[in-house]
């Protein structure tokens, strides 16, 4: 399935954030993403986070790119919300828009490597490596945004 090219106003979600790589989330023993999300749904942060917006979909954003793919990044588990204080901004641009259904996590592991498979075979496509992000819109539904030049 191809993905859709959209262009995506800015908005800031708040919840709780790690720093990772894709190297790292390959291996039980270093993996923090798994980590992160039983946090954010043990701590029950959605429904605590101040200022959220009517946007009802929880985000896994990724920013803070030390380079690529192979690099570090920042994820941040949250909700859209209104305030700038202690939020995450999730810049305005343009974004191929990737879907998944399924059973999780396996859905969303999927989906990321049909993603890395689209950008390998499409090279003429640059990836900005400033703001991606998860929208979930039920537990077993995910559009996964990745901004482009």
């Amino acid at each position: 399935m191809e993905p859709v090219r959209q262009h995506q106003a800015a908005f800031r979600i708040a919840g709780l954030t790690v720093r990772t790589t894709n190297r790292e989330e390959m291996n039980p023993a270093t993996a923090r993403l798994g980590a992160l999300w039983g946090r954010f749904f043990g701590e029950k942060i959605a429904e605590s986070t101040p200022g959220r917006t009517g946007d009802e979909r929880i985000f896994g954003a990724y920013s803070a790119y030390e380079s690529d793919a192979h690099g570090a990044f920042d994820v941040t588990a949250g909700v859209a919300v209104s305030g700038e204080a202690g939020s995450l901004a999730i810049e305005a641009g343009d974004y191929l828009v990737f879907t998944g259904q399924g059973e999780m996590p396996q859905m969303v592991i999927a989906t990321w490597q049909r993603i890395w498979q689209y950008f390998e075979a499409h090279p003429e496509i640059a990836r900005s490596y400033r703001s991606d992000f998860e929208a979930y819109e039920g537990p077993d539904k995910v559009a996964i945004h990745i901004g482009v030049s």
